[in-house]
C-alpha cells in the first residue's frame, strides 16, 4: 500500500497577543509548516523573530505569508494595485522574512499569500506578479495555493513548484470555494468535525460540502487558521486522527 502523507500548516505571527499569551506556540506544537506574516497585513521584525524562534525549537518548517499592505482590513479586502505594485510588495515582504530568518538560521521553504491576495491569485496577472516576486528572491520556493485553483495552474506555467492546500477548519461550497465567514457554519470549530474533514481530504481526496455534495479535492497540505477558536485543540485532534489512521504528517518536500 502506498504511503499517504500530508503537511499541516497554519498562518502565524499575525498577532503580538497570540505570541505573548502562548497561543501561537501551543498551535505550533501540532503543525509541520508555519506561514509567517511578514509586514503586509500583519507582522514586524519582532513578531517574525519570535515566530521563527518557536518554529526552530519545535522543528517546524517556515514560509512567507505576504498579503495586501492593509493592516486596517487585515489584508482581507482586495486592493486596486497594479501588477508591478503587487510584485514589489510581495518581494519586499518575502525578503523581510528571509533577512529575519538568517538571524535564526532558518531556511524559508515556501510562499503562501494571505487573505484577499490568496484568492485574487486566481487572476493570471496577480498570480504572475506573486510568482515573479518569489522567483526573484529564490526560484526554489514552493508556492502554496488553494487546491484546484487557477493560481496553481498559473504558477506551474511559470515552472514554479506548487502544492495544493485544503482547509480542515473551513466549510466548502459545492463550487469548491470556501464558505463565506459571514455565513453560519463557515468555521468548523469542533475538533472532531475538523479532524473528520482532514481525514476525508488526506485519505479519500474529498470533502463533503455544506449542502452535502461530495467534492473532489487533491491537497498536499492542510491549513488550520490560528484565529479559529480552539485552534490548538483542533490541530491536536487533526494530527492525532491522521496519525492514528496511518497518515504520515510531515513538512512539504
Amino acid at each position: 500500500m502506498a504511503e499517504i502523507s500530508i503537511d499541516i500548516n497554519s498562518d502565524l505571527g499575525e498577532s503580538p497577543r497570540a505570541l505573548a499569551d502562548g497561543s501561537d506556540f501551543a498551535l505550533m506544537r501540532f503543525i509541520t509548516s508555519a506561514n509567517i506574516a511578514c509586514g503586509g497585513h500583519a507582522g514586524d521584525d519582532s513578531t517574525m523573530q519570535q515566530t521563527l524562534a518557536a518554529a526552530r525549537e519545535l522543528n517546524v518548517a517556515v514560509g512567507a505569508h505576504p498579503g495586501y499592505p492593509d493592516r486596517v482590513n487585515f489584508g482581507r479586502v482586495e486592493m486596486p494595485l497594479s501588477s508591478e505594485e503587487i510584485e514589489a510588495t510581495v518581494r519586499e515582504q518575502i525578503l523581510a522574512l528571509v533577512h529575519a530568518a538568517k538571524k535564526s538560521g532558518m531556511p524559508i521553504a515556501h510562499v503562501k499569500p494571505h487573505g484577499a491576495l490568496y484568492h485574487a491569485a486566481r487572476d493570471r496577472q496577480v498570480a504572475e506578479a506573486i510568482g515573479r516576486a518569489a522567483m526573484n528572491v529564490d526560484p526554489k520556493l514552493v508556492m502554496v495555493g488553494q487546491a484546484g485553483s487557477a493560481a496553481l495552474s498559473h504558477w506551474r506555467a511559470m515552472e514554479l513548484r506548487c502544492v495544493g492546500e485544503a482547509f480542515a477548519d473551513r466549510a466548502y461550497e459545492k463550487d469548491g470555494r470556501l464558505r463565506s465567514r459571514g455565513l453560519p457554519g463557515a468555521l468548523l470549530e469542533n475538533p472532531a468535525h475538523a479532524a473528520q474533514q482532514a481525514l476525508e481530504i488526506a485519505m479519500r481526496h474529498r470533502v463533503i460540502t455544506e449542502d452535502g455534495v461530495d467534492l473532489s479535492i487533491d491537497a498536499e497540505t492542510l491549513c488550520i487558521h490560528s484565529d479559529t477558536p480552539s485552534a490548538a485543540a483542533i490541530a491536536c485532534e487533526v494530527k492525532n486522527q491522521l496519525v492514528a489512521a496511518g497518515v504520515v504528517v510531515r513538512p512539504l518536500p
